[in-house]
């Protein structure tokens, strides 16, 4: 009769199921733990640190080499949020058999600072002693600035929402209550006031579902032949309609240009912000320069590149890398600041690129490039 092991009460000639691979069998996957982008910590059955990669180095600013071989509640002095031993307060050795480790927590490191950290108690034996303590642990630095960018949106939101409602409101009841006391000519300015309101509002919120589908990965990009000489054309042609210089434009078509396939509509987006950029904030001249170019995209020779610049102030070289951050104004108020942060997610979202630098005139000049990306069944 062969001798076999259950692998539950009852479960007789069931095959044990294989241990679980722990942190110290890395090696046997081929990946070093080095590699991980987490910090990890293993202490063995005698609590005794055996890994400390360099994530874990990393965060909790200890080398590797002084905390291999420590116990692990010197090598990771944790404490909670009160002041306690997480090490003494958890006991993973102790207590009872059946614990499997500690769901992630905030936990602080000498000196204060703050770290997520997780558990997971490894046995050999089910209700056997714990083997293996494995402990990841994070920075909480990105989670944190996640939480103030949103708290930020939140804020500017609410204040950009509060001006136009409050005049449109104020508008409405004053024409309501009084609407035999003014003029025609009065009545007007009011109702194009609240129009002009309104469609800042709508604005607004079309630009939080941008940055909504931006941050989710799911911004939709509807490919569709695009003609972007006609389509910078058509932005300069509404600029002279409502009253700019013609001659403050200078548009110069590169040939022959590959035909590009991209969303019109987000194109539009992308070039209209530009445009209203160079026109409002810049000086002089602005030129659209739209030019073949190699392409960002892997598997294509050829792309579109298109350069707006002005020969205004420009942009200082400490702020060329906020360009595209959320809320940016430069130095002049006005608008959310979220234009630009929405355009480079509509490029990448292409699997274009888009840069910020100095106009050979001395003013800003922002170059996008996409793709041709045209369909399979063209190529």
């Amino acid at each position: 009769m062969s001798v076999g092991t259950s692998s539950a009460p009852g479960a007789r000639g069931a095959p044990r199921p294989p241990a679980p691979r722990t942190p110290g069998d890395l090696a046997g996957l081929g990946l070093d733990p080095d590699e991980l982008p987490d910090g990890l910590v293993v202490a063995d059955e005698h609590g005794r640190v055996v890994c400390f990669n360099a994530a874990a180095a990393r965060v909790t600013a200890v080398p590797a080499a002084e905390a291999l071989g420590r116990p692990l509640e010197k090598a990771l002095p944790l404490e909670d949020l009160e002041g306690r031993r997480w090490w003494q307060l958890t006991d993973p050795y102790g207590g009872l058999a059946i614990r499997v480790g500690q769901p992630e927590r905030n936990l602080l490191l000498p000196g204060g600072r703050e770290v997520l950290v997780s558990a997971r108690y490894v046995r050999v034996e089910r209700l056997g002693p714990v083997h293996r303590v494995v402990v990841t642990l994070r920075d909480t630095e990105a989670r944190r600035r996640t939480e103030r960018s949103h708290a930020e949106l939140i804020a500017t939101v609410a204040h950009e929402l509060r001006s136009p409602l409050t005049s449109v409101k104020g508008f409405t009841a004053t024409l309501l209550a009084k609407w035999e006391r003014f003029t025609d000519d009065q009545k007007r300015l009011m109702l194009e006031t609240v129009d002009a309101d309104a469609d800042r509002v709508t604005r607004l919120i079309a630009e939080l579902l941008d940055i909504s589908r931006i941050d989710s990965g799911r911004l939709e990009v509807r490919r569709q032949p695009v003609d972007i000489g006609a389509a910078v054309g058509r932005h300069i042609q509404a600029y002279v309609a409502s009253g700019q210089a013609a001659d403050r434009f200078l548009l110069r078509l590169g040939r022959p240009l590959p035909d590009l396939w991209a969303d019109p509509d987000k194109v539009d987006q992308v070039l209209s912000n530009l445009l209203e950029n160079a026109v409002r904030h810049g000086e002089g001249t602005v030129t659209i320069d739209i030019t073949p170019t190699a392409s960002p995209r892997e598997g294509e020779d050829v792309g579109t590149s298109v350069t707006v610049s002005d020969e205004g102030a420009g942009i200082p070289e400490e702020s060329m890398n906020r360009v595209f951050t959320r809320f940016w104004r430069g130095s002049k108020r006005g608008g959310t600041g979220l234009g630009l942060y929405i355009v480079k997610g509509i490029v990448e979202a292409h699997g274009g690129t888009i840069t910020v630098g100095r106009a050979p005139g001395g003013g800003a000049e922002f170059r996008f490039t996409l793709p041709v990306a045209a369909p399979a069944y063209l190529t």
